[in-house]
């Protein structure tokens, strides 16, 4: 975050609502990239890299390895899944570099399938054509339902390419106890899972259609992500792009999403995270939880988003935790967001409650402190632009709002609404904030330099 303005900061601040965007929104040209809901032979509007010459962009001391020549087919119908177990225990084992090539003009087939570490070497995976899931769940009968392409306890990893990794999801939807409430709620793969990963890059992939999560990374460090395109049906449920669990040292940059959940989720013991320039709807905006479900502990701390397009989404940037849990969010930085027609675009809820049963009022709750909202603007498509519901029992505190302007999109009035909500503001925002006075003037959260660049 950037230095603090030296002017006045108050704890009601009601100046007039500045009209002006044209600046920040050329800032954001990118909200005017079209995503369609249906995804189903998607052409995408971002021209990433190919595989062209690949030989002659490996370094000289890398071995690659087509999964063609290890015996692939690449037919789409084929099962291809053994071949791939086969080159990566090559690349793993291999004491010098080695990249793993999914060649472009195919199609691979591909189970649930495991990639095991620790290797001897670095390893690349360089996706150039298409990897598909099955389509029946029934794949997975006696398998773990979270996992499709699971990597585990690898470090010095990079996923790039300009190829698709296709989940076909649409029967894992159908069966969704979220989509139809007779059906037994039940777990669905995530398309990318990286468990105790280390200094891992993925960039340059489309991932669509996914089961259930897109992207996940679970208890991994030094995490750089960059140019992806992560595409699902605005009514496909719980497909999260990019989920982000027990990690810390990760940066999000640069990439374009559309889903039936939350673009970016992050969830309990993340830390040092930072996110920039993302276009994200349809979907569920930018969210931090959810925390504290069933009386558990969690933290989240050092978040900071700096640049984003948020269109037609049910949040924009969105804090929530549940009733009962324990733990703490803090020092968490929203700033320079550009929201059209969002149902939340500002939104801190301690009140969560994702369940067919309503939930009980709790004594406990995580605690919420050191939040700021800057230079958010555009516009919402509810009267109630901002909503800041903190725990009864365990108030928020240090909030800061700068520079937060968002009209109605149908041209009413919005509004502000606070409970249990201590914070200070500053500049022209509106709607009018509604905070309880801080005794304490928010401070600017200056993270140390540990993010590597993308």
């Amino acid at each position: 975050m950037g230095k603090m303005r030296s002017s006045s900061i108050s704890c009601y601040n009601f100046s007039s609502f500045s009209t002006s965007f044209a600046l920040f929104a050329s800032l954001y040209s990118l909200y005017f990239v079209l995503i369609s809901a249906n995804v189903s032979g998607f052409d995408s509007l971002i021209q990433l890299p190919t595989s062209t010459s690949l030989r002659n962009t490996t370094r000289k001391s890398e071995t690659l390895l087509f999964v063609n020549d290890i015996g692939a087919i690449g037919d789409g119908i084929t099962d291809d899944t053994n071949s791939f177990k086969d080159v990566w225990k090559m690349a793993c084992n291999s004491p010098s570099r080695s990249k793993i090539v999914i060649p472009s003009g195919y199609s691979f087939l591909v189970r649930p399938i495991n990639f095991a570490g620790p290797c001897l070497s670095k390893v690349s995976l360089r996706i150039a054509g298409t990897i598909l899931a099955p389509k029946d769940p029934e794949s997975w009968d006696g398998l773990n339902p979270r996992k499709w392409i699971y990597f585990l306890k690898v470090k010095h990893l990079t996923v790039e390419g300009g190829g698709i990794i296709d989940g076909m999801g649409q029967e894992w939807w159908a069966r969704s106890c979220k989509v139809n409430r007779t059906n037994p709620c039940h777990h669905a793969p995530t398309a990318l899972t990286f468990h105790r990963c280390n200094n891992l890059r993925v960039r340059n992939i489309k991932i669509f259609n996914s089961q259930q999560m897109h992207l996940a990374f679970t208890d991994s460090k030094h995490v750089s992500a960059s140019h992806l395109v992560v595409l699902a049906p605005a009514d496909s449920p719980n497909t999260d792009a990019i989920h982000i669990s027990s990690s810390t040292q990760v940066n999000i940059k640069d990439c374009t999403i559309g889903t039936g959940d939350d673009c970016i989720s992050i969830v309990g013991n993340s830390s040092r995270i930072k996110i920039k320039n993302i276009v994200c709807g349809p979907g569920h905006g930018i969210s931090i939880g959810s925390l504290g479900k069933s009386n558990s502990w969690s933290q989240v701390y050092n978040v900071h988003v700096n640049g984003a397009s948020i269109s037609n989404t049910e949040n924009g940037v969105r804090i929530k935790t549940w009733q009962g849990g324990s733990g703490f969010v803090r020092k968490i930085t929203f700033e320079n967001v550009w929201m059209e027609n969002v149902s939340n675009p500002i939104i801190i809820d301690q009140y969560y409650c994702d369940s067919m049963k309503p939930c009980s009022n709790e004594t406990s709750n995580i605690r919420i402190d050191n939040i700021s909202f800057v230079g958010i603007k555009g516009t919402s498509a509810t009267e109630r632009a901002i909503t800041i519901a903190c725990s009864d029992s365990c108030s928020c505190r240090k909030l800061y709002v700068e520079d937060v302007q968002l009209t109605s999109f149908s041209g009413d009035p919005t509004t502000f609404f606070c409970w249990q909500a201590y914070g200070s503001t500053s500049g022209l925002n509106y709607p009018p904030p509604c905070f309880l006075c801080d005794d304490s003037i928010l401070q600017p959260t200056v993270l140390s330099n540990w993010s590597q660049s993308i």
